[in-house]
């Protein structure tokens, strides 16, 4: 799975790569049967120097695919190689690894004179804040063939950047994309015609995290840069201007000193923004909660003991404000997972991870409870479609 992180160091490395005169190579894991440490998404940018900024697995491929970039780069052609890991006798990656799956892993070199080379694309796709769906072909059934490689890219209201370069599959294929935009979910698609076939990873991208934390007291910090290393977009609220200062906070983090009743006015929501309330002011807390609650925010965590909670609840209730079932679902009071967490920094990471339950539709448990494997293998099941 994409890293909303490691694709905007991605963009990063690969502009002060080419300004410099270099020339870099997009390593990618379009495709993976059976288990390994990075899921279909997962990216890696090469320069022709040798750096490297992203990774395609937990360090094990990394060597290899190095040199697989630099040739590519030399080469100046699409190159997809076969990693697998379930093979004991290859003494260079498959032994000891324990990871038990076969990966396909895409090198592409940046030719800098095409206007929607794949760096572009992702540029484009993380340029502003909405979902978008990411196409690249790829042929299993050879590789020495033509591999296409990332080549379109369409954003939430349809508009179209590339394009597919096997003409008599384009429509089938935006088709594809429009579906995988309305259902948000990744699909592999293999279209067999008479001319052959190609695999396309029809990749869902969502944006990041929006974390909206109301309250900028010391106890916020660790939230805040817990946030940020997920690649998140962070925002701090308080009616204190004291306490409330750009300094105290991650470099990325926007400040915002306002009143509760006019906090909803400057900050954009989406399905994808969630709300900490830790200002530990009762008065501010509950304004904000019942802002909250006439909104779409899927997450709105509260911080403190339940029956603060219900006083609050009380108290709307005798303002003839009682919130409904629906309202009260997207309440996660007392915010966060039960992992005895007393400290900021350990209440941080309960709360982050909270969130991250929320949104992935997980139980949160111990993986080693749980009896199917870690990641869904339906996710990665490649459907055949056959084109007349």
């Amino acid at each position: 799975m994409f890293s909303v992180k490691e694709l905007k160091e991605i963009v990063i490395a690969s502009d002060a790569a080419l300004r410099n005169g270099q020339r870099v190579a997009l390593a990618s894991v379009v495709h993976l049967d059976g288990s390994s440490y990075r899921r279909p998404g997962a990216r890696m940018l090469v320069t022709d120097e040798g750096e490297m900024t992203g990774a395609i697995s937990g360090g094990c491929l990394e060597g290899d695919a190095l040199r697989k970039a630099m040739h590519a780069i030399s080469q100046g052609n699409n190159r997809l190689v076969t990693y697998d890991t379930t093979d004991e006798d290859d003494m260079s990656i498959g032994i000891q690894l324990g990871c038990a799956g076969v990966i396909q892993v895409l090198f592409e070199p940046v030719d800098v004179n095409q206007p929607d080379h794949p760096i572009e694309l992702i540029r484009k796709a993380h340029a502003v804040r909405q979902a978008s769906v990411l196409v690249t072909l790829f042929d299993l059934s050879t590789r020495h063939g033509v591999q296409p490689g990332t080549c379109l890219l369409m954003e939430s209201d349809g508009r179209l950047t590339g394009d597919i370069p096997v003409a008599h599959l384009r429509d089938e294929i935006i088709g594809e994309m429009t579906v995988v935009m309305q259902q948000k979910r990744s699909v592999f698609k293999e279209y067999r015609s008479a001319a052959g076939a190609i695999t396309a990873f029809i990749e869902y991208l969502r944006p990041p995290v929006s974390l909206v934390v109301v309250g900028a007291g010391n106890d916020a910090i660790p939230m805040m840069q817990f946030a940020e290393n997920l690649g998140w977009d962070v925002r701090i609220v308080d009616g204190r201007n004291t306490h409330a200062r750009p300094e105290r906070f991650v470099a990325a983090c926007q400040v915002l000193v306002s009143k509760p009743e006019a906090v909803l006015d400057q900050i954009p929501i989406d399905e994808r923004t969630v709300f900490v309330m830790m200002t530990h002011n009762y008065n501010y807390d509950m304004a904000m909660l019942k802002a909250l609650l006439q909104t779409e925010v899927p997450y709105i965590g509260m911080l403190g003991p339940k029956k603060k909670l219900q006083r609050m609840l009380d108290d709307m209730k005798a303002e003839d404000f009682i919130p409904d079932d629906s309202m009260m679902s997207r309440v996660f009071g007392p915010a966060g997972l039960e992992i005895d967490a007393e400290t900021p920094e350990e209440i941080a990471l309960s709360i982050i991870a909270e969130i991250q339950v929320v949104f992935g539709k997980k139980p949160g448990g111990m993986l080693r409870d749980k009896a199917d494997v870690i990641h869904s293998r339906t996710d990665i099941r490649i459907e055949t479609v056959r084109i007349k």
